[in-house]
């Protein structure tokens, strides 16, 4: 790490540095009642155009996100966004029909991810404390396991993909302007996901922050090496980390208000920006993981992001890397 602070760090120069900037993991509205939002989509679009960004790319754990930048894109001139499909347990977890349709709709997806909270690795952890101890959800709900667990995703370590994660993969690799997520799953199955996706040949794949957050920098140097890109969001280390920001379920009872409360930051953003140094930056790509109601709007977001990267002394021409080239790549703009 550099052992000084860098000249011409300002407001401003946080401010320039999102002129072009792409922010790939925007969650705004719509959402469940008991997760508010901070913003819609369309405000979301009109911050980040008025910033000088030149696109955003709008996550959904329960609808396909492209149908939403198709409306997006009509609405708002002179921007671009981008959307794709998580596969959660709304659409039935591992399902090649889901991904082909989303393929087809709206303006297209330009991304599928392995899941966010209907991931096996995922769901089995959330749960909530019963007298003082810490109990998962699956063993304090039996219909829980059958309803949820059941259909979340896993991906085998060692025996070939089954024929559902085939034609994922497959489609995938049948769209190059496609990219992967590997999804909330472990630092092991995000560790295959980048290998299988070499041997299907899709050439661009992102490593959820999620699992940045867990996996050990030999995993992370690895998937780079594959090719993959790092994804580090603010969220995964700023100060409300433990606070139980996302609620994916609508059961009451499945609130998971205790998961992760003891987590913390996770070394905060000093960690991210000493593995960014390590890794190097062509391998990593930053953004927000924003809109939920307890944190700034996205684009104040990325600035705050961008400003303390600058003071733990990653250079300009490196954040442009990191918010403007690498992202052009992973969307095909370059």
């Amino acid at each position: 790490m550099t052992e000084y602070l860098p000249d011409g760090r300002s407001f401003e120069l946080s401010q320039e540095l999102l002129i072009g900037a792409i922010d790939i993991h925007v969650h705004s509205g719509p959402h469940i009642f008991s997760s508010p939002r901070r913003v819609d989509p369309f405000q979301a679009a009109i911050q980040a155009r008025d910033a000088g960004m030149r696109a955003v790319v709008f996550m959904d754990v329960f609808e396909m996100s492209n149908g939403t930048a198709w409306l997006v894109n009509r609405a708002v001139p002179d921007f671009q966004t981008y959307g794709g499909i998580i596969l959660n347990t709304v659409y039935g977890g591992m399902n090649p029909r889901a991904v082909k349709t989303a393929l087809h709709y709206g303006d297209g997806a330009k991304y599928v991810s392995f899941g966010a909270h209907s991931t096996y690795y995922q769901a089995a952890r959330e749960g909530r404390s019963v007298d003082g101890k810490f109990m998962p959800l699956s063993e304090l709900y039996p219909k829980f396991k059958e309803e949820e667990l059941a259909r979340c995703i896993r991906i085998p370590l060692e025996e070939e993909p089954g024929p559902e994660l085939d034609e994922i993969l497959s489609l995938i690799a049948e769209n190059p302007d496609v990219y992967m997520i590997t999804g909330h799953v472990s630092e092991d199955e995000a560790v295959r996901l980048v290998g299988l996706a070499g041997d299907y040949g899709i050439k661009r794949v992102v490593v959820s922050s999620a699992v940045t957050k867990i996996a050990g920098m030999d995993k992370l140097r690895h998937m780079a090496r594959e090719g993959a890109f790092i994804e580090y969001t603010l969220a995964a280390f700023t100060h409300t980390t433990s606070i139980p920001k996302t609620h994916y379920y609508v059961e009451k009872e499945y609130a998971s208000i205790d998961e992760g409360m003891n987590e913390g930051p996770g070394g905060g953003v000093k960690h991210v920006a000493e593995q960014i140094q390590e890794l190097g930056v062509k391998h990593c790509i930053i953004a927000t993981d924003f809109g939920v109601y307890t944190l700034p709007e996205p684009v104040e977001g990325l600035r705050e992001f961008i400003a303390c990267l600058l003071d733990l002394g990653i250079s300009s021409d490196d954040i442009g890397r990191l918010v403007k080239e690498n992202p052009e790549k992973l969307l095909g703009l370059s």
